[in-house]
This record gives structure tokens, C-alpha cells and sequence, in this order.
């Protein structure tokens, strides 16, 4: 028994959709760049700084299959009212933190790491299984996916540069209450989104690892960790690269800037083309392009060259999110979509909590020229798992 479509009974579901991501997003990535300043300016080590980012990440990890399997069961409301929850407490927490200070404070902190990083994560997995069962066929699930890909680009500047300000005026106390703001849009919102019975439990008999088996599913989530490998270390090894270069951090936040503009746009342009793409054309062309970037970009010699760089690897990592995001719904049930949605989550997180300290490591010994070429090899290399879902029947 399939969950009927959950989005059409009314008008502006797209929209309600991508406020309430946004909404839980911008609030969470207001937190993840608040509490470290907040760690730093009453005296914490790096490492203590360290620590506190990988909980943002760590906690989904392990609550992603949960949030995946109740939104499988109860459609989008319950899932979206728990997230709006969990994030509220940790900004709640974080409120606290911001009066309290010292070991007690950085504690309340690393809770409300954990929790606001498992709340805008089931909040992101409910939103993306119900915009996948709102769409009708395959072009229109790349068109929602591209504007829903837009709202964490959209969040990362909301949040962090609201509650920078706010911060700046009146205190962290400040930035974190103005933050509570943030994850009300979500609840309003979501009255735009039709209610639906839930899924009978007999439907989700049988083991998540179960959800493999589907032909081209690993494929697939092998693809997916590459190319999120890629977003890491590419955030990791820019600041590096440019401080060897002896480029400001001006001069570095605008290459990064560069290439988060360039993914928003390429988003914001495949709606209009969408029926003209094939999604494993774009995939396989996407982890060539990102390869050749990666190769290109230690023999930058400028910042206008690295900031082209930026530009053209925004171009080819913008365009995979909605492709995979669409062949992740066709080679899974529709009652299903929500563990399947669980699986790369969990590949994601875990990569952006284990990956930083590998590629720490690996630039500390070998320099980030050669961690750009390690890792542009391996996607290039890895294009050929991404064949047609077919092909593995």
C-alpha cells in the first residue's frame, strides 16, 4: 500500500515544501556557526571546536533509519512536527548556554549540536520523500529536486549571517532567541500540505538492509558518498591551498562563495530543462567534469583561476543532487522512499564526520595539491558505477 501523493490537494506545495527545509535549515546552520565563536571566545582548544561541529553530523547518522521509517508511516506532518521539536530544544539549550558559560555551557552546546543536527535531518528526509511522491514522473522529480536543492544554499546564508548580526548587536543570547524564529515557518507551512492516513505497519515487515537488494541501489549510494567526498574535501582544501598561497581570508571566502553561487544557479536553471535531460548522462558527465576540476585546480596560479575552478566544480556538483535525488525514487517503493532517503543521509553525515579528520591527516603529510588529485581520481574513476539503473537488472 502506497502513501497517496501528499502535496496536491492544495496550491503552493513546492514552496510550503522548500520554507519548511529551509526553516529548520537556516536555524541549524545558524547554531553550527554561532556555539563555535561562542566555544573560541570563552577560551576552548580547537579541538573542543572540533568536537562540537562533528555532533552537528554524528547524531543523524545514527537517528537517520528512525526518521527515514516514520516518515514512511506517518506521511509528512508527524516527522515535521518532531523535527521542529527537536530544534526549538536545542536552541532552547543553546539560549541557556549562551548565560550559563564555561564546561557547563560547552555541554549544553554539544546537546543542542546533536539535537538540531537530527531535527533539520528528519526534517530534511520528510520534505524530500514527500516532494519525491508529489511529482508525476521523472522530469518533474529532477524540476523539485532542483528548487529543493536551492533551500540549503539559501539556509547557509539565512542563518549564519542573521544570527551574525544579532550577535553582534545584542550577544548570543540574542542571535540564538532570534534563531527560535526560524523553525515557526516551518510549522506554519506546513498547513500547505495535505494530510494523509497512515501506512499500514505489515507494509514495513523485513530489515532496512532489505532495501539493497534493489537492483542498482548500492550503485548508486556508491556514487552518492563520491561525489559528497567531493564537497568535503573541497571545503577542506581551498582554505589550505589559498593560505599556502598566502591569499587572505577574504580572498578565500570569496572562491567558497563563488562556488556555492554557482550551485544555486545551476539549481535554479535545470528546472527549465528537465525534460531534456537524462539523469545518468548527467551523473556520469558530472563525475568526469569534477575529476578534470580537481586536477586543474592545484595548477591555479590565481585566485581569478581558482575562483574559475570554483565555478565550473558548482557547475558539476550542482547539477547531481536532483538527478540522484530522482533515480533514488524510481529504483525504490514508494513506501520505501523514506529508508531509502535514510541510506544516503547516513552516507553523507558520515562522511562529513570521518572524512575531515582523514583529509586532515592526509594534507598534514602529503599537501592539499595531491589530496585534490587523490580525490579527483577516484570520482573520475568511480563514473563508470554510475551505469543505467537498468543495467543492473
Amino acid at each position: 500500500m502506497a502513501e497517496a501523493p501528499p502535496a496536491r490537494a492544495g496550491g503552493g506545495w513546492l514552496a510550503a515544501l522548500i520554507a519548511g527545509q529551509v526553516g529548520l535549515h537556516a536555524a541549524m546552520a545558524g547554531l553550527r556557526m554561532a556555539a563555535p565563536l561562542q566555544v573560541l571566545r570563552e577560551g576552548f582548544s580547537p579541538w573542543a571546536v572540533g568536537l562540537l561541529l562533528a555532533l552537528f553530523a554524528a547524531a543523524p547518522v545514527m537517528l537517520a533509519m528512525h526518521s527515514g521509517r516514520m516518515a514512511d508511516r506517518h506521511g509528512y506532518h508527524r516527522p515535521v512536527r518532531i523535527a521542529v521539536g527537536l530544534v526549538v530544544a536545542a536552541l532552547l539549550l543553546a539560549l541557556g548556554a549562551s548565560f550559563v558559560g564555561g564546561l557547563r555551557g560547552y555541554l549544553l552546546l554539544c546537546v543542542a549540536a546533536m539535537l538540531s543536527g537530527s531535527g533539520a535531518n528528519m526534517g530534511m528526509l520528510t520534505i524530500q520523500r514527500s516532494a519525491g511522491l508529489a511529482a508525476h514522473d521523472g522530469p518533474e522529480r529532477v524540476r523539485v529536486f532542483s528548487w529543493l536543492g536551492i533551500a540549503p544554499s539559501f539556509s547557509n546564508v539565512v542563518g549564519p549571517v542573521a544570527i551574525g548580526f544579532a550577535i553582534d548587536l545584542a550577544g548570543f543570547g540574542a542571535g540564538y532567541a532570534l534563531m527560535l524564529l526560524l523553525p515557526l515557518v516551518t510549522l506554519l507551512t506546513s498547513r500547505r500540505i495535505a494530510r494523509t492516513p497512515p501506512v499500514p505497519a505489515k507494509v514495513h515487515e523485513g530489515t532496512a538492509w532489505d532495501l539493497l537488494d534493489a537492483p542498482g541501489l548500492k550503485r548508486l549510494l556508491i556514487v552518492n558518498w563520491l561525489l559528497s567526498m567531493c564537497w568535503d574535501v573541497h571545503s577542506f582544501a581551498v582554505p589550505i591551498l589559498g593560505h599556502e598561497r598566502g591569499y587572505s581570508a577574504s580572498t578565500i571566502g570569496l572562491v567558497l562563495g563563488t562556488f556555492t553561487l554557482s550551485v544555486t544557479l545551476v539549481r535554479a536553471l535545470i528546472p527549465w530543462v528537465a525534460h531534456r535531460l537524462d539523469e545518468t548522462v548527467v551523473v556520469r558527465g558530472a563525475m568526469l567534469g569534477t575529476g578534470i576540476v580537481f586536477a586543474l585546480y592545484p595548477l591555479a596560479s590565481s585566485p581569478w583561476a581558482m575562483g574559475g575552478c570554483a565555478v565550473l566544480l558548482g557547475i558539476t556538483l550542482g547539477a547531481v543532487q536532483p538527478m540522484i535525488m530522482s533515480t533514488l525514487h524510481q529504483l525504490t517503493p514508494a513506501h520505501r522512499h523514506g529508508e531509502a532517503l535514510a541510506f544516503r543521509s547516513m552516507a553523507i553525515n558520515a562522511s562529513s564526520t570521518v572524512m575531515p579528520l582523514l583529509f586532515g591527516a592526509a594534507g598534514t603529510v602529503v599537501g592539499a595539491a595531491v589530496l585534490f588529485w587523490a580525490v579527483g581520481s577516484a570520482v573520475g574513476a568511480g563514473s563508470w558505477v554510475a551505469r543505467r539503473p537498468d543495467a543492473a537488472a
